[in-house]
């Protein structure tokens, strides 16, 4: 059985039967057979099919953010957000399917005539995350249904219990039961969908799970795309409004608790405004309200997984001994049951510190100054990662100069911890491999066919 427990208190609030490797291979089997169904139902009633589960979380939408705050932790007014947020990401896949995946000429000489077609890649493993699971598991089972494809959706498992509420309502709004199947349980039922022939492999979290993700399906030709972590760096120019940047940033490190691949890990401050930018920083940090996730008026919830209060102590313990400045927070909250840290900020680091290295992913941020244009690009670029980059300046042509030569799959200027459903959304390095989101992500979950015809 898997138990789902408030993060909050500890308290279990569910328990479930996982599946095994007779149900998961069950699911698979009834995918295959739907999925070649599924491809030939005209993409009009596919269509048709989002455009009612988008209906569906308006609906449900309150029923469903206290789900998602029951289980994970997140502010119930970050669940709400979350959710909104999902109905922009589906209207652009709405509106864009159609015209993206519609057969393309390419040459006509009158004689030979050269076209593309988009055909679906087939059965799809999509092993998501529990951070934003609305966001990143949308992400691809939105655009891999509308090309075609059949889903074996297993939602993480702190994020269990939402992951059967978007399977419901996906079969409510048309989708065949075997077309979207949720697999219930943890790392071995992973391990267990992972061994059926499935013909691609869509996995977000971290680089160490995405890694032995890549190991198990090596040499199986099949489409692998890994969404990972990141240790996004922002650079802050002498130029700023200081008090607006550390706003902007301060929301940008803690939002969600800190828990988002794409959250501020590692601030640059030029020499000049060093001073001013930390003060104003961490009088914002410490105006956060921390408190029980369903309160309206909390901002900083628990951490959604236990063995992070750990990490984050480590992070605070090696770089205090390294010299850092403890600015503001350092500890774990005592809450009864419940996984608290409080919104940390360390002053004085460098990058001998495991806290400028290593992602973080919790309410924790170093800050480092640093003397120009020229170093800051340097240490943003010191990193296994490669997923997003900012620059706060007034300067565009000096934050385009700087954007341009940094190695990130998405890059900020005057603004951080962005989504938009327009843009490819990539990562370089141990960041991942493969993009989602943008009309290339509506493509990624399609084989492009090329037809020669010649007529006679």
């Amino acid at each position: 059985m898997l138990s789902i427990t408030n993060p909050s208190n500890g308290t279990v609030i569910a328990e479930l039967p996982e599946d095994t490797h007779e149900t998961v291979h069950a699911k698979y089997k009834g995918a295959r057979v739907a999925q070649a169904a599924w491809a030939v139902t005209p993409l009009r009633r596919r269509v048709g099919a989002i455009e009612r589960f988008r209906a569906g979380i308006v609906q449900h939408l309150d029923h469903l953010a206290a789900v998602l705050t029951s289980e994970v932790g997140k502010p119930i007014k970050q669940s709400r957000n979350e959710l909104n947020g999902l109905l922009g990401r589906i209207d652009f896949f709405l509106a864009e399917t159609e015209k993206t995946l519609a057969p393309r000429e390419v040459f006509n000489d009158g004689g030979m005539v050269e076209t593309i077609h988009h055909e679906p890649l087939g059965v799809i493993a999509n092993i998501s995350a529990w951070n934003y699971p609305y966001f990143v598991g949308a992400n691809v089972f939105v655009p891999a249904l509308l090309a075609g494809n059949a889903v074996l959706y297993k939602p993480s498992e702190y994020a269990t219990l939402t992951g059967l509420e978007i399977g419901k309502l996906l079969h409510a709004s048309g989708i065949p039961q075997d077309v979207f199947a949720v697999l219930v349980g943890g790392g071995r039922v992973g391990i267990e969908l992972l061994k059926e022939p499935v013909d691609g492999v869509f996995f977000t979290g971290s680089y160490g799970t995405g890694k032995r993700i890549a190991e198990a399906v090596a040499g199986r030709m099949i489409k692998l795309q890994l969404e990972l972590g990141g240790k996004d760096p922002t650079y802050v120019c002498e130029d700023v409004d200081v008090a607006a940047a550390a706003a902007s940033l301060a929301d940008g490190a803690m939002y969600n608790t800190g828990q988002s691949c794409c959250s501020v890990e590692r601030i640059y401050v030029h020499e000049r405004i060093h001073d001013a930018f930390v003060d104003a920083f961490v009088k914002e940090v410490q105006g956060f309200k921390v408190g029980e996730p369903a309160d309206e008026s909390t901002y900083i919830g628990p951490l959604t997984r236990s063995q992070q209060v750990k990490l984050l102590s480590m992070h605070v313990a090696d770089a205090v001994a390294k010299g850092a400045k403890l600015l503001a927070g350092g500890r774990p909250l005592d809450r009864p049951g419940g996984h608290w840290f409080e919104p940390t900020v360390l002053g004085n680091v460098n990058h001998d510190m495991a806290v400028m290295r290593e992602e973080s992913f919790g309410p924790i941020i170093g800050i480092q100054k640093v003397s120009g244009d020229d170093e800051a690009l340097r240490l943003m670029n010191d990193t296994d990662y490669g997923l997003t980059a900012g620059v706060y300046t007034k300067d565009a042509l000096r934050a385009q100069r700087l954007l341009s030569r940094v190695n990130a799959g998405s890059v900020y200027w005057n603004c951080c911890d962005r989504v938009s459903p327009r843009l490819p959304w990539s990562g370089l390095k141990h960041s991942g491999v493969g993009l989602t989101l943008s009309t290339f992500g509506i493509e990624t979950f399609t084989r492009p066919k090329a037809w020669h015809l010649r007529s006679v």
